[in-house]
């Protein structure tokens, strides 16, 4: 006997969950989250504001100004977007030039509960996170620190890329046989250059290659002739020419960032200046031959002192290029910084301390990406033979944790000096550390006297004669 199926119940659709309950009071009610992407942005409004609260708008210019205009119809007066990229950056100001208050915030901030991974609800948690105050915003300077920041790090590029040339040319050199790098200490310098555009001028002779020598140059001219001799392949003088070409545009792209620079930097208004400095503090270090190949083409110690008010050259370990480096990724004041400890944080530079259970888990360091940060620990590895409180104190930390963490430790050294002179427009002064010093010296009397009476003597000052 055939036993018929049983009917089939018909699947009941289900209904879709909401995305999340209101368990914290709305700080902001006329809040709104967008999901940043390359080609379309998801922009979520309260559900009172709009009859469809969540859409969809293209990345072309007047998409972005379309959205802006739904967003003030909404009455929407606060908007969060997460920093993907750089596709933030045109819808950002125009929201701003809207009037509209903008939270960038960080993407770590918001990562989504399990089960979230849409764009249409990527949005609708971050306008429910920022309606009820959860979201901080990043640290964004001026628009007048953003220009500055662009071209300064449009230069950085480019004096990377001409370093990459440098060693191109020093590849087809070694390649031919042609130990230039033994007998010249920067190949860009003046003999440098001269020899090169000799040789690709069609120069092969050794000793009247030497007489371009420089009469400063330690390397005699038969020393430099015996190491301009060498195979002179064809591919590899091509090679060494295309270097040579790419290193001179370069220097030309650098000079122009410099005049940008110059031109966006005479614009901005002097703070007002602090007191001197003593006169130790206003001898800067001595600079490296490349350091100072890779410096700005103008006075940039006089801008940063009339845009600061104060000197930041008189700290041992900065120099231009750090101090530079601060103004564009900082500005000339720190005040969007409550204390020393958020800018230290914003920099990665302190601990992050994380416990559970009553114990600390992890003590390390957060990885952030900020070129001050990275310009910081250069200085502070800079500090090795100073002969300065910090170079002292860089040594100690070296000593007592290992030399990575003794560079961080003396770059939030650094970190907090800076601020305290930006904060309160004072100069550098080292005799603010005497008195630590001379903790650290009767720290260290004391372990030798407890060290000498461990194995039966006594210490005993020398009379002074």
């Amino acid at each position: 006997m055939i036993i018929p199926d049983a009917p089939k119940k018909k699947a009941r659709r289900k209904k879709p969950k909401p995305l999340t309950t209101a368990i914290h009071p709305v700080l902001r009610p006329h809040a709104a989250g967008i999901d940043v992407g390359a080609t379309a942005m998801y922009v979520a409004v309260p559900c009172d504001a709009d009859p469809c609260p969540v859409r969809t708008f293209g990345t072309f210019t007047e998409d972005l100004h379309a959205l802006a205009d739904w967003l003030v119809r909404c009455q929407i007066r606060t908007v969060a977007l997460e920093s993907t990229g750089v596709y933030w950056i045109p819808l950002f100001q125009i929201l701003e030039a809207r009037g509209l208050e903008v939270c960038l915030v960080n993407a770590r901030h918001v990562q989504n509960a399990p089960g979230r991974k849409t764009d249409v609800q990527d949005c609708q948690w971050l306008q429910y996170l920022h309606s009820v105050g959860l979201l901080r915003a990043s640290f964004r300077p001026p628009a007048q620190v953003c220009a500055v920041r662009t071209v300064w790090r449009q230069r950085d590029m480019l004096v990377r890329h001409a370093s990459q040339a440098v060693q191109h040319m020093q590849k087809a050199l070694t390649q031919m046989n042609l130990q230039l790098a033994n007998v010249l200490s920067d190949l860009t310098g003046q003999t440098g250059l001269a020899i090169l555009d000799a040789i690709l001028g069609g120069e092969r002779d050794g000793a009247t290659l030497a007489k371009l020598r420089h009469g400063r140059l330690k390397a005699d001219e038969a020393t430099i002739a015996k190491s301009l001799v060498g195979d002179w392949k064809d591919e590899h003088l091509f090679c060494l020419e295309q270097a040579r070409l790419t290193y001179t545009h370069l220097q030309l792209q650098i000079a122009a960032c410099d005049e940008k620079i110059a031109a966006l930097l005479r614009s901005w208004e002097s703070a007002p200046a602090a007191a001197p400095a003593p006169a130790a503090a206003t001898q800067p270090a001595p600079t490296a031959p490349a350091a100072q190949a890779a410096a700005p083409r103008f006075d940039l110690r006089q801008e940063l002192d009339r845009i600061f008010g104060v000197d930041l050259l008189g700290v041992p370990g900065l120099g231009t290029a750090v101090a530079g480096m601060v103004l564009s990724e900082v500005g000339p004041s720190v005040e969007r910084f409550a204390t020393v400890k958020h800018f230290a944080s914003w920099l990665g530079l302190c601990p992050d301390n994380r416990k559970t259970g009553g114990r600390t888990i992890k003590v390390a360091t957060r990885e952030v990406k900020s070129r001050l940060a990275y310009g910081l620990r250069l200085a502070a590895n800079a500090l090795h033979r100073e002969k300065s409180v910090l170079g002292d104190y860089f040594r100690r930390m070296k000593a007592k944790l290992g030399t990575p963490a003794a560079i961080t430790a003396t770059a939030h050294k650094l970190a907090r000096i800076i601020y305290h002179l930006l904060r309160y427009r004072v100069p550098y002064d080292q005799g603010v550390f005497a008195k630590e010093e001379a903790h650290q010296r009767q720290r260290r009397e004391q372990r030798l006297r407890a060290h000498a009476a461990q194995l039966g003597y006594q210490l005993t000052p020398l009379q002074a004669v």
